[in-house]
């Protein structure tokens, strides 16, 4: 039987923390005008967990919720405000982790960059993952 892995994450003040008891999707690096303003950087880099395996151990109650949009909800620390998850309506059992938030190192890299049609002008992508103007 193998052992089931588990991340550990935080917000920047360390009020908020947070378990993941389950697999972390593949990495995604979005480039969309929503997650540069949520992310306050030229992309956010994302990965899907599945809901019940995110549990917050610390600071429930400094989680906040933003609608985005009709059909995206973000949540993030309402101390220091960095952004924790994103829940799709499409999706409800899947969450959108910000990966930079994590505290456990992860071996996985980045498989791609989506809604590149959309990125800072100032940015230059220098890697050689594929690249999608749009979500593929």
């Amino acid at each position: 039987m193998s052992e089931e892995k588990v991340y550990a994450g935080s917000c920047l003040c360390g009020g908020l923390r947070y378990e993941i008891h389950g697999e972390i999707g593949e990495m995604v690096q979005c480039h969309c005008k929503r997650c540069r303003k949520a992310n306050g950087t030229a992309y956010a880099t994302n990965a899907p967990i599945n809901k019940v395996d995110f549990k917050i151990v610390q600071g429930e109650h400094l989680l906040k919720k933003f609608e985005s949009t009709p059909t995206t909800t973000r949540c993030f620390c309402a101390e220091c405000a960095s952004p924790i998850i994103s829940i799709k309506a499409e999706t409800p059992d899947t969450y959108r982790l910000r990966l930079g938030t994590l505290d456990t190192p992860l071996e996985q890299k980045p498989v791609m960059h989506i809604f590149t049609a959309y990125k800072a002008e100032w940015e230059s992508i220098c890697d050689d993952l594929p690249q999608y103007e749009e979500r593929p």
